[in-house]
């Protein structure tokens, strides 16, 4: 729970995530090279991010190891958003730098929201209350097992 409740560490989040049990970091998945997580303040329900161990602020900073794996974790993340929630679409990216809207810019982490028929686009919701139909400890159990399954 120390990811919920904040431990206001002046570290970078993304790099003390992986030192927590999965459950108390929210993570739903590890890689040799990076990590997947649910965002503690989703768009959506289901809402991920994709993390490299290594603290790295750009894209291009990646090894190509790197980018490789993070691609191959992104394949499966899909996978199991749809096997766990039946999501019917995705949006995908990565915020780059403070002016580009990274939140925590210092860390390269890509979004993977999943998406279905009817849903409020996440774009104007920013910065505002969501309410989530799902805990998000529940949530990571869901797609922790999903993830062995897909």
């Amino acid at each position: 729970m120390a990811y919920i409740k904040g431990k206001g560490n002046a570290g970078c989040p993304f790099c003390d995530i992986p030192a927590l049990a999965d459950e108390d970091g929210l993570v739903v998945a590890r890689g040799d090279l990076a990590y997947v997580v649910l965002n503690l303040y989703p768009y959506n329900a289901g809402h991920l991010m994709l993390v490299p161990f290594r603290h790295v602020p750009a894209y291009d900073d990646l090894t190509s190891a790197e980018a490789a794996e993070i691609a191959a974790l992104t394949q499966r993340a899909l996978r199991a958003l749809r096997h766990a929630t039946g999501a019917q679409g995705f949006n995908i990216g990565m915020n780059l730098g403070v002016v580009g809207g990274a939140g925590i810019a210092e860390h390269l982490h890509q979004h993977v929201v999943p998406r279905w028929g009817g849903d409020t686009n996440f774009m104007p919701v920013v910065g505002h209350t969501r309410v989530l139909p799902q805990l998000l400890p529940d949530t990571r159990a869901l797609l922790a097992a999903a993830w062995v399954e897909v």
